[in-house]
């Protein structure tokens, strides 16, 4: 069986969920190979982490000679080891760094390559969310290897123990891919929350907020959950730009996704209508958001949301 190398999604040596998700849409199409770009002493943690979801292979790079560039290095890295593996599809989060990488590496493979799929399954045949939403196309790579970026919480992570061979990769970095390197970031302050674009439940609070959050996030938190925004409450400065789901924010497709006091204008659903379940809560029974949902509730916010809250405190005893 060939390999499908996956690309380890981690932030200093602590792998991401979807990398994990990655893993299993890798077993339905050969075997899944990691491949770990970063500090050798975080090489041993990581192997264990993603043997544990199936990983039979896993090869480490050492980033030393290349950690702080951007994104061409990694490209050249994945290039050189599909070079060598001859895998039967290369699989990468669909971030805007994972996107750039599956670019870069399409050009220098002269392969075919597919961005935010939504599914893989055995071909590879992905299929794709477009025109904001409302068409699914399924498309497959007709030419070279297939180098495909998937959304988050496109497949459930499956636990299940791969052999876990770890083979070390030496890559040979070009000077041309070391010509924009980062010398000094800002990262943004932790919210003990988890990433929306990852988060498997999303609560995002709109215009009938009223500017008023506490009720969005104190349910979120009964939830584990990410806190998202319409554009209404980003552009009223209720919530920062990072926090808006829709065309012009960013794009989620989480278990569950409750939507509180959003109208549901379509700039809005392209960035959350593949959602597998969606709940709705808004005092106006005529508002297009209740077109699109699974379960709605016709009601002001500010009290259907505490009173939630509430149960599922008192559920979790």
């Amino acid at each position: 069986m060939s390999e499908v190398l996956v690309l380890v999604d981690h932030v200093d040596g602590a792998v991401r969920k979807p990398t994990y998700e990655l893993l299993a849409i890798a077993k339905r199409l050969g075997s899944p190979a990691a491949v770990f770009i970063g500090a050798a002493d975080a090489a041993d943690a990581v192997v264990e982490a993603v043997k544990g979801y199936g990983a039979e292979k896993v090869y480490v790079v050492d980033d030393t000679e290349i950690k702080g560039y951007l994104v061409a290095p990694k490209a050249e890295v994945l290039q050189q080891l599909a070079t060598q593996a001859n895998p039967d599809a290369i699989l990468i989060t669909s971030s805007a760094e994972g996107k750039e990488i599956a670019a870069r590496l399409a050009i220098k493979l002269e392969s075919g390559l597919i961005t935010d799929a939504v599914d893989v399954q055995a071909g590879p045949v992905t299929t794709q969310s477009v025109f904001a939403g409302n068409y699914t196309v399924q498309a497959k790579v007709t030419k070279g290897t297939p180098i495909i970026t998937v959304k988050p919480n496109a497949a459930a992570p499956e636990e299940g123990a791969g052999a876990g061979v770890k083979e070390a990769f030496a890559a040979s970095i070009s000077e041309s891919a070391k010509k924009a390197k980062i010398f000094a970031s800002q990262p943004r302050a932790a919210s003990g929350r988890p990433e929306l674009t990852e988060a498997a439940i999303v609560v995002s609070g709109g215009r009938g907020t009223g500017g008023n959050f506490e009720p969005v996030e104190n349910f979120a938190d009964s939830l584990g959950a990410a806190v998202g925004a319409s554009r209404a409450a980003v552009d009223s400065g209720w919530k920062p730009h990072a926090f808006q789901v829709g065309q012009t924010g960013k794009t989620v497709s989480p278990q569950l996704y409750v939507a509180a006091g959003i109208s549901g204008a379509i700039q809005h659903r392209a960035g959350m209508q593949t959602s597998k379940t969606i709940v709705a809560i808004n005092k106006d029974e005529e508002a297009p958001i209740f077109e699109l949902v699974d379960f709605g509730v016709v009601g002001d916010l500010h009290t259907v949301l505490p009173a939630a809250t509430e149960e599922i405190i008192k559920r979790k005893g």
